[in-house]
């Protein structure tokens, strides 16, 4: 048997629910590398994080499927491995093989189940770029007609971020670099250990403008010179939002209820608590899915979705809380699974680790699916009230506004407290306003007077 019919082709892997693409961000191996056993080999983006695929396969590099920037389905050839000398098959073949045929869950490990050809996405257009003096000097290059033009930038499938000497841990960091053509090489990190941060990035952004303007952002199309309108393509994780809140409007006859609170109680709570802890503070956002948990054990009915299919309501066994997260990225919701075995403290530390994975682009897939409430905390952007769209197929979600000083009558007297609005949107098939108003009034008397919380744990 030959080396190349022992050669051993790894898929692209299913990376979770409903994903059934993927678009190459970056090669960690090269053609004639030696790889070993779960060597992550390609970062991969697809419409919910970033992701870093292992290979089950040891060997030599022969075949790599794809360049950065392509899309690669599910199920097709990504990497292709041959056995180094001796050797009568990949190290790890047996492995990989049981693994598959016992149907292991891994998503990075098994077989997908997608098909079809690969596509390249379509090069954007460019904006085009007012002619420069003949005199351009260093920044010109010659052209086909023996002029000047602007000097030539890389494209974002260019290596223009993978400087040895960088520290770099986050991807959302080296494709933001990659966008505008700086070399992570020459950027000071200012995080520990000297780690290159997005500010960093941003701070290096010393580029004239008209290079900038050269520079194709992979999020914005821009139009032709002289259109004046700026195309923005639903693709990637805006697809998904898009997609996902239509059909959210579309399927859901959902109702927003609202009510303003006094929050001076909790605030004081949450002071009394991480005086007591100052090793694990407490944020306001645990506090206030501490207090959605005891309220959805009180009115389980929005802790459920609809089966269309079936034509019935399924309530969940446990509570998978989903915080709506804002990121480089879009609005992503990381799900926090059985949420109600967590502590108080475990919240927090639960909400931060993960709100900050969420807004690096590390979160795997897996944990930005299968939420039954999400608690979404729109106050930060200095809003009030909303009434938010339900994240599909969940059957509720609570919304707090921001926190601010207002005149409230307290024991008949005027006095400033600290003031929030609540507002609850929910599914109306799945209860009626009896339920959601009582959920709500939970809500609101436990943010009011923290001691029925206390009561109620």
């Amino acid at each position: 048997m030959t080396t190349v019919e022992r050669t051993q082709v790894f898929l692209l892997p299913d990376l979770g629910e409903g994903l059934s693409e993927a678009e190459i961000v970056e090669w960690r191996v090269a053609v004639g590398d030696v790889v070993t056993v779960d060597q992550t080999v390609v970062e991969v983006e697809t419409a919910k994080a970033v992701v870093d695929v292992p290979c089950p396969y040891a060997g030599r590099v022969v075949t790599l499927h794809g360049a950065a920037g392509e899309v690669r389905p599910v199920g097709q050839p990504l990497i292709t491995i041959a056995p180094l000398d001796g050797g009568d098959e990949p190290a790890g073949h047996a492995t990989y093989r049981e693994e598959e045929r016992a149907g292991s869950g891994n998503v990075l490990i098994g077989y997908g189940t997608g098909h079809g050809s690969a596509t390249r996405r379509r090069r954007r257009p460019r904006l085009a770029l007012a002619p420069e003096p003949a005199d351009a000097g260093p920044t010109g290059v010659s052209g086909p007609d023996g002029g000047t033009g602007p000097a030539a930038v890389g494209a974002p499938g260019d290596d223009l971020a993978r400087s040895p000497a960088a520290l770099v841990i986050s991807p959302i960091v080296r494709r933001l670099a990659r966008e505008r053509g700086i070399d992570l090489g020459t950027v000071s990190g200012t995080g520990p250990g000297g780690v290159i941060r997005r500010a960093d990035v941003e701070a290096a952004l010393t580029v004239p403008a008209a290079r900038l303007a050269a520079v194709p952002n992979p999020h914005v199309a821009l139009a032709p010179a002289g259109d004046g309108d700026v195309i923005v393509p639903l693709t990637g994780v805006r697809k998904v939002i898009a997609d996902k809140l239509s059909r959210s409007r579309r399927e859901i006859p959902e109702v927003t209820i609202w009510v303003d609170v006094d929050a001076t109680g909790l605030l004081e709570t949450r002071a009394a608590i991480n005086a007591a802890t100052p090793d694990a503070p407490v944020s306001i956002l645990a506090l206030l899915a501490r207090i959605c948990l005891s309220g959805l054990r009180r009115f389980p009915q929005l802790n459920s979705r609809v089966d269309t299919e079936a034509q019935r309501i399924v309530q969940s066994a446990g509570v998978h809380l989903g915080i709506a997260a804002q990121t480089d990225r879009g609005l992503l919701v990381p799900v926090l699974r059985d949420a109600q075995r967590l502590t108080t403290a475990e919240l927090a530390a639960e909400l931060a680790a993960t709100t900050a994975a969420a807004r690096a682009g590390s979160l795997p897939p897996a944990r930005l699916t299968g939420g039954t409430f999400t608690l979404n905390n729109y106050g930060v952007f200095g809003v009030d009230g909303s009434t938010p769209i339900i994240n599909h197929p969940e059957a509720a979600l609570l919304g707090v506004g921001r926190i601010v000083d207002k005149p409230w009558v307290v024991d008949g007297q005027l006095a400033v407290r600290k003031v929030t609005q609540l507002s609850l949107t929910f599914d109306h098939r799945v209860c009626d306003g009896g339920v959601a108003g009582g959920f709500l009034r939970h809500v609101a008397d436990c943010v009011e007077r923290p001691a029925l919380l206390i009561a109620n744990v």
